[in-house]
């Protein structure tokens, strides 16, 4: 898959409707992403701009990005140049992975400006680039490239902007008949296509060729490359485990079809979970190391107190050596480093060999193994209770673990509170002070129109279980997995909820990418907290066993 140059002219297309529209808000999430929030066409749409090196792209989006406290540098700039100014026009030459918005504006004493926002889909070369429209000279961009690591182009605040290397192959769409006819006389291969043509990723140069077979080479190309730049059929298929997307059918791959109503909202089904996941990263890389420090040394940690543990429990050799010693006082002196005396505990009467010290009466001999004995058996204890916390430490961070693989951002700082709380991480200083917030547990609608309330961490899971759920509601929690805490706001769910409710909770645990993963369901009042149990543990019973597996598709369906 590949936000190529044929998908980028489509989505220039798509974006079109910009035209005229006013931007109204900035944000900038994070490094590697900016979003216009834009008024056009009497509706309010949010347009986002994406540098990273795996996720390039441009495109409409629903999905909500919490932004930073304190806005960085270059989203101040944009709206210091562009907020409040209106799309003069989308501009694509037509081949390449490089968009242009012409916006009007005004600066700060009112006079009117343009500039050009630029961005470049290139992989790990991607860019977003903020250009005086006048001269082309380079505002900012976010991403700079000195001469010392680019010497065809210089990419700095105050360079005149020239874009990247022309590939010089030909442009699809300009391309005379005779040439295609030519081109393809021969049998080629994806990669003699991509090296020819412009805008062409393999994929969709398999996908030509594919219908090549099949139809008159002209009509073939014709039709392919219009159906792509009016992205007749936005297309996301599943084929051997991979991921495919595309403006057009593909009709080269089988698998899984699903099939969207336009470009914006098929590349947030590909891409945002993915893009929130690394977002998760930049925000929580600090905090999963940290948990993967803890949880490694608690299970060294346990391989050692495993090794006491075995140590102490050879107590009981200690009370027979100490009791035969007892009985066999009169059978050996002083000065002996060992005595035989026969087992009257045992059937047979076998003799035992017991160590004694030299220099020790038969006395202080079987008292020392009586003091061996009291102290393996209170070590006995201390030790077994070290394994039992150690046990449940490993599990409350490996749940951790879990937790924060599958936050989003905004649950990442409750998981930080949590552990503060619990005496483990110190809260970070913040400039502003946050008002306590309630925990928002996310929501989801079954297919039949139930809400279903899920649990993303610990706290969310405790507010959801004891604050929010009625105690008739149904309760579901994977068996024997760390997940979440899901509940059916219903007392008599019909079995597609049960269902979809289950999936839920196996899609949001550790088994995420299991199959037929086991998930109990109680009704709520059969769920209790222990006393002392630290946030997100509970005890249930009255459950019954349900076994699905989870299809993140239908998932996103029941998104509300």
């Amino acid at each position: 898959m590949a936000f190529d140059g044929l998908f980028t002219r489509a989505m220039a297309n798509e974006i079109h409707t910009l035209v005229s529209g006013r931007i109204t808000k900035i944000h900038q999430p994070n490094a590697l992403e900016v979003v216009l929030h834009i008024r056009a066409g009497g509706s309010n749409k949010k347009l986002l701009f994406s540098i990273h090196p795996s996720y390039a792209r441009v495109h409409f989006t629903e999905q909500s990005i919490e932004n930073p406290a304190e806005p960085p540098m270059f989203c101040m700039l944009l709206r210091k140049h562009i907020e409040g100014g209106f799309i003069h026009a989308v501009q694509h030459d037509g081949s390449e992975r490089i968009l242009q918005l012409v916006i009007e504006s005004k600066n700060e004493i009112g006079d009117p400006i343009t500039r050009k926002l630029v961005i470049e889909i290139m992989g790990r070369h991607s860019n977003l680039l903020l250009l005086d429209a006048g001269n082309d000279k380079i505002i900012d961009s976010l991403k700079h490239l000195p001469p010392s690591l680019n010497s065809y182009r210089t990419v700095l605040p105050g360079q005149i902007y020239m874009a990247p290397p022309a590939q010089h192959k030909v442009n699809p769409y300009e391309v005379a008949d005779q040439d295609i006819q030519a081109f393809f006389a021969e049998d080629k291969e994806p990669k003699d296509v991509v090296t020819h043509f412009a805008a062409f990723s393999p994929m969709q140069a398999a996908e030509l060729l594919h219908r090549i077979k099949s139809q008159d080479v002209v009509t073939a190309f014709r039709q392919f490359t219009t159906e792509v730049a009016s992205a007749a059929h936005p297309t996301y298929l599943e084929s051997n485990g991979k991921i495919y997307y595309s403006p057009a059918h593909l009709t080269h791959l089988e698998g899984h079809v699903t099939n969207y109503p336009n470009l914006s909202e098929l590349l947030d089904r590909v891409f945002f979970a993915r893009a929130e996941r690394d977002r998760v990263k930049q925000q929580a890389g600090d905090l999963e190391r940290w948990l993967i420090n803890e949880i490694n040394k608690l299970k060294l940690k346990l391989k050692k107190l495993q090794k006491d543990f075995d140590r102490a429990a050879n107590l009981d050799q200690f009370q027979l050596y100490g009791e035969l010693l007892m009985a066999n006082l009169y059978n050996f002196e002083k000065g002996v480093d060992f005595v035989d005396v026969a087992n009257y505990y045992s059937e047979t009467g076998e003799m035992v060999r017991i160590p004694v010290s030299p220099r020790k009466t038969p006395v202080e001999n079987a008292q020392s193994y009586y003091t061996k004995y009291n102290k393996a058996k209170n070590a006995l204890i201390m030790v077994q209770e070290q394994l039992d916390k150690t046990v449940n430490d490993i599990a409350y961070f490996e749940m951790l673990m879990q937790q924060v693989e599958q936050a989003a951002p905004a649950d990442i700082e409750e998981i930080r509170e949590e552990l503060a709380e619990q005496g483990y991480l110190r809260l970070r200083a913040s400039k502003k002070k946050k008002k306590p917030t309630k925990p928002t547990p996310e929501e989801f609608t079954s297919s039949t129109g139930i809400k279903i309330s899920v649990g993303k961490n610990n706290k969310q899971n405790d507010f959801l279980t004891f604050k929010i759920a009625k105690r008739n509601e149904i309760w579901l929690h994977t068996k024997d997995i760390p997940g979440s805490h899901v509940v059916i706001h219903t007392t008599e769910p019909d079995e597609a909820t049960l269902m979809e409710a289950a999936m839920l909770s196996a899609y949001f645990s550790k088994a995420r990418e299991s199959s037929s993963v086991p998930v109990d369901y109680t009704e709520i009042r059969h769920v209790k907290k222990p006393s002392g149990a630290k946030p997100g543990f509970v005890i249930y019973f009255e459950q019954r066993t349900l076994y699905v597996t989870p299809d993140e598709a239908k998932i996103l369906s029941f998104k509300k």
